[in-house]
Formats: C-alpha cells, structure tokens, sequence
C-alpha cells in the first residue's frame, strides 16, 4: 500500500500494472477519485498504434489506484473511426451535466498528414460508460481545436471549452445547454501569430476565489517546454499573464512535464492539485535550449545526431525516431502554492496530502 505519491518513478496499479492513463484528469464521485485518460497500454514506438481506448482508475487515497478498465474502447472495425487504434486520439475530459444526467467525454483528435484537429464528444449514463458517441469529425465553431479543458459553472450550470486554436491563439467557448457542442460564443486569448512554440496549449483551468487561473505550455509537442500561468476575473478575461509558475526551474521545462489538468481535493482548504505527463522519462539532463534543437533535428529527421546528443546526456533511446513509445510516460503531480494573485509550483519528489489542511 502506498501512503504518499512520489514524482520522477513509474506509477503502478493495485495489480502492479504500470498505471495508463495519460493525458489525464481527476474527478471524485461518491467517496471515489476517478482518473482517466489515454490508454497507451499497445503502443511501442515501432508501429502506428497510438492509444487503446481511454482507461480510468479509481482510488479512496490519492495514492493506491484500482484499474477499471475502458471507458471508451479502441474501434477495431472501422479503420476511419476516430477511435481506431491508429486515431490519434488525445485528452479526454469528462464533465457532468445535471439538467440531462449524462456525463459528457470530449476528445481532440488530429487528423493524420496535416495540422487540422477535430472532436469527438461522446456521452453515458454512468461515469464508467458505456459512452455513445454524438458527434464526430467536429470543428467547434469552423475552428482547429487542439489541447483542452471543460469547465463547468457550479452556480449556473453554463460549461466553458478552453481550447487552442491551432497554432494561433487560446479560445473560451462556451458550449450549449448539453454540453455536446458550442453555442457560438467565444472570446480570444494569447494571440501568437508566430505560432508554435510560442502559442499555448494544454490549457489547465482552475477557480479560486473567485480568480481563474489558467496553466498553459508551449506547443512543442512531446517535448516539455516553460508554462505560463493566467489570471483573470471571468471565464472570458482578460487574462493577465504572471509567468512561469515552476520555482527553481533551471531546466524551464516545468519540470520535464506537460499539464493535463487541475484538481481541487474536496475537503481540503486550499489544495489544488497540478496533473503533468512526463512524456520523456530519462531526460532530465536536457535543458530547454537541449530541447529545442532536438525538436529542430526531429522535424529535418536528422536522426544520427539525435542519437549523439541521447548518447553525451545517457538519454534513453526510444525517443530518437519519428514515434514515440509514450506507454513509459510517467505522472508528475504536484501541488499548487499561492501567494496573492500569484500562483507557484514547487518540485517535491515526494509528498502526502495528509500534510495539508
């Protein structure tokens, strides 16, 4: 039985199963946390299977986590699915809505040979599932959606979709009274023409005190790269950006970690939880500046001297090509510390949530 949670490891099930739930998010229902997100149990690296459905977990501690299974299967039919293994099929995020009583999954997908990126938005009568698909193929308002996050108002009942529009800027939509679809308003945020790395993604939205908070990173796709943290008064803004929330960061690379998502504790005074993937174990010696050269070697497929800079660090080796073995991406969680408006996250290779009030 584990009693803390530990960063830079490997996460293991109750059944000793290396824990696949990538891209992933927190809920807690009736006395349970549930974590979900992609199954990347099949991929290797060496073909073109890029997850296996999305799988979730559940845990009474935070730190022990019983494997449920699929919330959403692989198509193995229909090679056009935007499920079929092969898919690439990213970032679920599951939100309730208490006017239908569904839970609604969202799911960005990117279309293969191009930039464009679409949604899959499914539905189900349980958080488990089975979920149904009600739209595939959608462009929320004729846009490129990429990362995301939904958020729903506890006093309204309005759901947000904080996405970004490939690669320009960061968009809040708000979605109809379903939450299947967007309404048609929306508001734009951090413009950056010069697109990536600069535009931001993996949106990470969190309410305190009446302030959001928004954490973003750079759009250097595996590759971790500084976040950017966010403050406005409204799900709309403006947003003001506060700068890199990591403290002692030397690397800039959060922590060789990408946020999915963030999870208030309930009963807890003021714990938010920050949830990252560290898609690149074993490469902590790269430093953001290491980063960005091996994303540049990368897109010219200039391998062999990919392969010698993984050689100078000790860098591991499954990286080095054009796929990538994400079913070895480990967790990184940490816990948010406020101080005034600003929002700071500190490393901690290992802590307990009994430490906080």
């Amino acid at each position: 039985m584990l009693n803390s949670i530990k960063n830079g490891c490997p996460w293991y099930d109750t059944k000793g199963e290396r824990i696949q739930a990538h891209g992933g998010s927190v809920m807690y229902l009736d006395g349970y946390y549930y974590w979900y997100g992609e199954n990347k149990e099949k991929t290797t690296g060496t073909d073109d299977t890029w997850q296996w459905g999305m799988r979730y977990y559940r845990s009474k501690d935070l730190y022990n986590w019983e494997d449920m299974g699929l919330f959403v299967a692989p198509n193995l039919n229909d090679p056009k699915s935007s499920l079929h293994p092969t898919a690439f099929a990213d970032r679920p995020h599951i939100i309730y809505n208490k006017k239908t009583k569904k839970f609604v999954c969202w799911i960005k997908v990117m279309i293969k040979g191009g930039t464009t990126q679409q949604s899959t938005v499914l539905t189900a009568d349980a958080f488990g599932g089975p979920y149904t698909i009600v739209r595939e193929g959608l462009m929320p308002l004729n846009m490129s959606a990429g990362d995301f996050d939904l958020v729903v108002d506890e006093e309204t009942g309005k759901a947000y979709y904080y996405f970004e529009r490939v690669h320009d800027a960061t968009i809040c939509a708000e979605l109809t009274e379903d939450y299947t679809d967007v309404s048609g308003v929306y508001s734009l945020h951090f413009p950056h023409p010069e697109g990536a790395p600069y535009v931001r993604e993996a949106t990470a939205h969190c309410l305190r005190n009446g302030k959001h908070y928004l954490i973003t990173s750079g759009t250097t796709g595996y590759y971790p790269n500084p976040s950017e943290v966010a403050i406005a008064d409204d799900y709309h803004g403006p947003y003001q950006v506060l700068g890199d929330p990591h403290v002692g960061d030397e690397s800039h690379t959060s922590f060789h970690s990408q946020i999915s998502s963030i999870f208030k504790v309930p009963g807890k005074k003021d714990l938010y939880i920050a949830c990252a993937d560290r898609w690149m174990p074993g490469y902590e010696k790269f430093s953001y500046e290491d980063i960005l050269k091996l994303r540049a070697l990368k897109k010219e497929k200039k391998y062999d001297e990919m392969e010698k800079m993984m050689e100078k660090f000790g860098a591991p080796k499954y990286f080095s090509t054009a796929t990538t073995n994400t079913s070895l991406a480990e967790y990184v969680w940490l816990p948010l510390r406020f101080e005034g408006d600003m929002v700071y996250i500190d490393w901690k290779e290992e802590w307990r949530i009994e430490d906080y009030e």
